[in-house]
């Protein structure tokens, strides 16, 4: 019978993940859109307290989901092989 503290194990290790990048969507969200006004300054015509409300939100949104998608295929590669080993004995 498999050992229910490494399923467990995993279930929290992926909890605690979405909840770090969860409030790093959150942060970038809220904060960074409220203080982006103070970096109001021209580049290339292009105001950038715009360019990183509309564009630099989305490059992290978009880096999050990356990171989650890769480190949730590790864990559940190393839960497998755990699972694997205990077949195995």
């Amino acid at each position: 019978m498999p050992d229910r503290s490494q399923h467990d194990d995993h279930d929290t290790r992926g909890l605690a993940l979405k909840a770090v990048l969860l409030t790093i969507m959150c942060v970038v969200s809220f904060g960074v859109c409220f203080f982006a006004r103070d970096l109001s300054f021209v580049v290339m015509g292009w105001p950038v307290h715009f360019w990183i409300a509309a564009q630099g939100g989305l490059l992290v949104f978009i880096a999050i989901v990356v990171v989650y998608a890769v480190v949730m295929n590790r864990m559940e590669d190393q839960a497998e092989l755990e699972r694997s080993g205990l077949d195995d004995a």
